[in-house]
């Protein structure tokens, strides 16, 4: 069985060990694979693993040994389902490894919104507090949590832990899922809204739902202007439900207060994406998902789903999109 990871060296810099999946046959990883040497490195696999690499339809077609896909994430949106699906190739992911990361990293973000800590360590480490007359001093409003309400764009597994944080820091919480009201059957200590309520009424809203067409641009500057002048925006889903200049444009004018993104629409972005410039936007390059922790249980479950494939029992098998 010859197996070909196309790009590991964002899951696996170093820090981690392939032997689970050499376990199943010749192994051979790839750091990256440019759009090139896709056919090339991946021909004659019956098993090719991909993070971010695509697989669409005029490149599956010459790859006559493929059977299966495994995607090193939980979105496979890089991967033409339907043609996969055609020509009888299993593809899988991984869901729910980063669930807690991820929802961590939300409050990391909104933390750095509300009270700016770099900004304050670099002006101690600069000397202004050596040289204050006074024993304490503040760059920026400093905000807190308590009684504020966290709206909820995406009511699965990171958008209740995100809900449970957020309960803990004593706010108040309100959820939709996608852009629908969510069902009667969810977590009753979430009050269940409209999505243009959320927008009004949320002090801090955090995208959690999956890129689709429905869901791609809705934060644009209708959405943005529903929003309080106070408020915050945080991303950690996908860059494309954002229309970023309109965000930018946001920022910039004071119809919200700020905004942390841990992805965008291109990935790395073009140096002149408006939001590497706009006011009181945080932009980290999609680090969520990536705690050394999540990056060991999402590839302890890829290699059990190659396992539970070759057993005649696959799991984690996604549907045709």
């Amino acid at each position: 069985m010859n197996i070909v990871v196309l790009d590991g060296m964002t899951l696996n810099p170093g820090d981690l060990d392939w032997r689970s999946l050499e376990a199943f046959g010749r192994l051979t990883v790839y750091d990256r694979t440019p759009p090139d040497r896709i056919v090339e490195r991946a021909k004659g696999a019956q098993i090719v693993i991909s993070n971010k690499t695509p697989l669409r339809a005029e490149t599956l077609n010459l790859l006559p040994d493929l059977r299966y896909i495994g995607v090193l994430a939980t979105g496979y949106d890089v991967i033409d389902t339907k043609a996969a699906a055609a020509r009888g190739v299993v593809v899988t992911n991984v869901p729910g490894y980063g669930t807690q990361t991820v929802a961590q990293t939300v409050f990391a973000l909104l933390l750095e919104l509300c009270h700016h800590v770099q900004l304050h360590s670099d002006a101690v480490r600069g000397g202004e507090w050596s040289s204050s007359p006074d024993f304490s001093f503040w760059k920026t409003p400093l905000i807190e949590l308590a009684g504020k309400t966290l709206g909820i764009v995406g009511f699965g597994r990171i958008g209740e832990r995100a809900a449970r944080i957020a309960e803990a820091f004593g706010m108040n919480v309100i959820a939709v899922r996608s852009n629908r009201a969510m069902p009667s059957s969810s977590d009753d200590a979430v009050r269940r809204v409209e999505l243009n309520e959320l927008f009004r009424v949320s002090d801090a809203v955090t995208l959690h739902c999956p890129l689709t067409l429905e869901t791609e641009g809705m934060i644009n500057r209708n959405s943005l202007s529903l929003m309080k002048p106070s408020a915050f925006l945080i991303n950690t889903a996908r860059g494309k439900l954002v229309v970023e200049q309109d965000l930018a444009d946001a920022l910039n004018e004071g119809i919200i207060a700020g905004a942390a993104l841990d992805v965008l629409s291109t990935e790395p972005p073009p140096p002149d994406n408006p939001l590497l410039t706009a006011r009181n936007c945080i932009v980290t390059p999609h680090i969520a998902w990536a705690t050394k922790e999540a990056r060991e249980r999402l590839l302890a479950t890829a290699a059990d789903n190659v396992g539970a494939w070759l057993n005649g029992s696959p799991r984690n098998v996604v549907g045709v999109s």
